[in-house]
């Protein structure tokens, strides 16, 4: 198993990136599928979110539009549980299908943000796509409506997720090795 080190951690493949790209495909076909004659519009969360946004995006063959958000959560110590908006959204949203872009859903706070924000600016739904989902970390009761795949409860680089800005560039997703 192949193992790699990012500063003082060690990691190991835990999804290829052909598995990856597999997820992704099952994803954009259902997308194309369910929002055909929609023109959504897919905000991608930044920073880990790009590129599953770029792989996605590839695939989709109905007419849309992407735009783009950062938001970031403060942590002192102790997490504060809090999110803040740093790149605002430009684009009119209401009564559009929005598509949130997300790389990770574990808790489910960065989505449960981001839907209250964008409710304000009176879209006809929003719908939830990630490349991973954590179903065991999850306590919202908002629903994820498209997971390219499910993983454990875990640390995880690559593809877009990072450990103190390093490993987003790792075309495989890899855990962190205890």
């Amino acid at each position: 198993m192949k193992e790699i080190q990012i500063r003082d951690k060690k990691f190991r493949v835990l999804i290829s990136s052909d598995k990856i790209q597999e997820g992704i495909s099952r994803v954009a076909e259902k997308i194309n599928m369910e929002l055909k004659g929609q023109q959504p519009i897919f905000i991608c969360v930044l920073n880990g979110a790009f590129i599953f946004a770029a792989d996605l995006l590839k695939k989709i063959t109905i007419e849309c539009e992407i735009s783009f958000v950062k938001l970031a959560s403060y942590y002192g110590t102790t997490s504060s549980g809090q999110v803040k908006t740093l790149i605002g959204l430009d684009e009119n949203v209401k009564n559009r299908t929005v598509v949130i872009l997300e790389d990770i859903v574990d808790t489910g706070l960065t989505v449960e943000t981001i839907v209250k924000q964008l409710g304000i600016f009176e879209p006809a739904k929003i719908k939830i796509a990630t490349l991973l989902f954590k179903p065991e970390a999850y306590h919202k009761n908002i629903k994820v409506d498209y997971a390219a795949l499910e993983v454990p409860n875990d640390f995880l680089v690559g593809f877009g997720l990072d450990y103190d800005g390093f490993g987003r560039n790792l075309e495989d997703i890899y855990v962190l090795v205890p």
